[in-house]
């Protein structure tokens, strides 16, 4: 192909850019067909010509110098529509061995087909989960899909394995964990469909679900200030006869809000449901949570707390929960080596947790299931860990780019509540896990 025919597909594919510029090649005049084309291409910097100042468009542009334009290209691919995005990988994979030579690196091309991109992680893991007497061997596979419809919108998609249990022999349907469409405006976006919502710190302590929750969000980046609310259902798995009951059908409305401040970040959040499927006789049938946190970052340390309560009484379900901790470091994932550890002290009662932890001990379900209970003719539970208060510490390390060893242990736990035997045990979990 005649570089100049070349050229003009380019600047189609780059339109937009540039309304004026001046003539950059000797040998192209204002007169000619494709000189507003060569010459916005030149101004871009996307297309250069030879060192006596020509640009020789009658010549056949050879795959090295098509190479070349590609990688500009690349460079300034955020500067482009989705349909233009497209069209420049599809260049890139057709000038994937040139542009290889160049020393660009097009591996991301991989995992695209079109406008749809794939990412994914695997996890091997070990629990010794001795408040159930359950110890697992598991592990598992989700696999992210995110498929772009135009500039503001896309289709969100994660396939997960479950936990497929080595020592038990067991196996794990494939299931649609998260399926969302997001619509992007600018400063702010709208999310519907099933997606990851969490609350609390160290991961989501007290709700972290990846597939957290069935409903709308919406969004806004406001500066140093972000907000959102949203309505649905939690999609939580944690189904025991406790002071919220279960929440799969439950309505739900909640509210975030945090700030930047530099030296320190604030958060608050608020959680009201419908509990319409309450177990328990005799309490409330609705949950009003309130929660303020802060995060003091101190060069490589950071200082953190935060505090929930439910304004609704549950009788003999403590009805607040809060945690203070430290952590030091950042785990980077393209810096082997490098490494984070969080250490807290937690107090939670059992008529603020609603289940979906972030955390993968099970020390949390203690607050339902621990010691030995009965449930009276009402449905009362008799007996049960209304409290627990306990350390909890998180750390993980980059072992090589892109692969990263999680370590969680629950300890010193001490159960609150009349009829239950003994203080819940020491709890932990180690797993490897890879990015992909």
């Amino acid at each position: 192909m005649k570089k100049i025919l070349a050229m003009a597909a380019v600047a189609a594919l780059a339109a937009g850019a540039s309304a004026y510029a001046a003539n950059p090649f000797s040998d192209v005049s204002t007169s000619d067909w494709a000189y507003q084309a060569v010459s916005d291409l030149s101004d871009q910097g996307i297309v250069e010509g030879y060192p006596d100042g020509t640009f020789k468009g009658q010549t056949n542009i050879t795959r090295y110098e098509m190479a070349q334009i590609v990688a500009r290209l690349m460079a300034k691919e955020d500067q482009y529509n989705a349909e233009q995005r497209a069209t420049i990988d599809k260049l890139a994979a057709e000038y994937a061995d040139e542009l290889d030579s160049l020393g660009v690196r097009v591996s991301n091309l991989e995992k695209k087909v079109g406008n749809i991109s794939w990412s994914g992680d695997a996890r091997m893991r070990y629990q010794s989960k001795d408040n159930s007497a359950d110890e697992k061997w598991d592990g598992r596979i989700r696999i992210n899909m995110k498929g772009q419809v135009n500039d503001s919108t896309t289709v969100n998609a994660r396939l997960t394995t479950g936990n497929v249990n080595w020592k038990d022999d067991t196996d794990a349907n494939v299931e649609a964990e998260v399926l969302n469409v997001k619509h992007d405006f600018g400063a702010w976006d709208i999310t519907l469909g099933r997606y990851g919502n969490n609350f609390g710190n160290q991961g989501g302590w007290l709700y972290g679900a990846s597939n957290g929750f069935d409903g709308a969000q919406v969004a806004a980046e406001l500066g140093k200030v972000n907000l959102a609310v949203g309505y649905g259902e939690f999609n939580t798995d944690f189904d025991y006869s406790g002071a919220l009951g279960t929440l799969a059908t439950d309505d739900a409305f909640y509210a975030k809000a945090d700030a930047d401040f530099g030296t320190f970040d604030l958060y608050a959040n608020y959680i009201a449901m419908n509990l319409d499927s309450a177990m328990v006789a005799g309490n409330a049938d609705e949950a009003n949570i309130w929660g303020v946190g802060l995060v003091v970052p101190i060069s490589d340390f950071r200082v953190f707390g935060e505090y929930w309560q439910n304004t609704e009484d549950y009788e003999g379900y403590e009805d607040t929960a809060w945690n203070a901790g430290i952590g030091y470091g950042k785990k980077d994932l393209k810096k082997p080596g490098t490494w984070q550890l969080d250490v807290a002290y937690n107090d939670v009662g059992a008529g603020v947790y609603f289940g979906g932890t972030g955390w993968q001990t099970d020390i949390l379900d203690t607050l339902l299931t621990g010691g030995a209970y009965d449930v009276d003719e009402n449905g009362n539970m008799t007996s049960r860990y209304s409290e627990i208060k306990f350390w909890n510490a998180i750390a993980e390390v980059t072992l090589m780019q892109n692969v990263y060893l999680h370590a969680e242990y629950a300890f010193a736990a001490e159960g609150e509540g009349e009829g239950t035997t003994g203080d819940p045990d020491d709890t932990w979990t180690v797993s490897l896990n890879y990015v992909f």
